[in-house]
């Protein structure tokens, strides 16, 4: 069964960095995966985040129209924003993460995700309801085991 998956924005960044082909390469799939199981979920926060980078930091950069159509694709995973902060003071209290990295998760448990892709937590750590999967070690037919 292919369950609810929540994506960093290292992930939509990898996809569109042509200097990491490998990474690329891998984060394409769990992309393409998801959206044709139409199991992704993310953040105002990760579409910012993914924005800023892909057109300022990211050489070469994407052009300001193609980063902005990408991120208007990506709100059909209906981003959260509200609940999440209260939980992820919780979160921040109970494992002592980043304020970001505290967002992140709480934003995967309120969508009801079982899986957390990121490559900025440890593989495999349980978080509550959340899985940390790292999308570069791991396929999305190693996960959800189907081919």
């Amino acid at each position: 069964m292919i369950e609810a998956s929540f994506v960093d924005a290292n992930v939509l960044i990898y996809r569109r960095d042509s200097s990491e082909p490998v990474k690329q390469q891998k984060a394409t799939a769990w992309i393409d995966f998801l959206w044709q199981s139409k199991q992704g979920h993310l953040s105002v926060q990760v579409l910012n985040e993914f924005y800023v980078i892909v057109t300022r930091k990211l050489k070469p950069g994407m052009d300001i129209e193609a980063a902005r159509a990408d991120v208007r694709a990506l709100m059909m995973w209906q981003p959260i924003d509200t609940v999440v902060v209260e939980k992820a003071w919780i979160i921040q209290d109970r494992f002592l993460f980043s304020w970001w990295d505290s967002l992140i998760v709480a934003a995967a448990q309120v969508a009801q995700c079982r899986y957390l892709l990121t490559e900025d937590l440890q593989d495999g750590q349980e978080l509550d309801s959340v899985i940390v999967v790292n999308p570069f070690i791991h396929t999305p037919q190693e996960i959800f085991q189907v081919f």
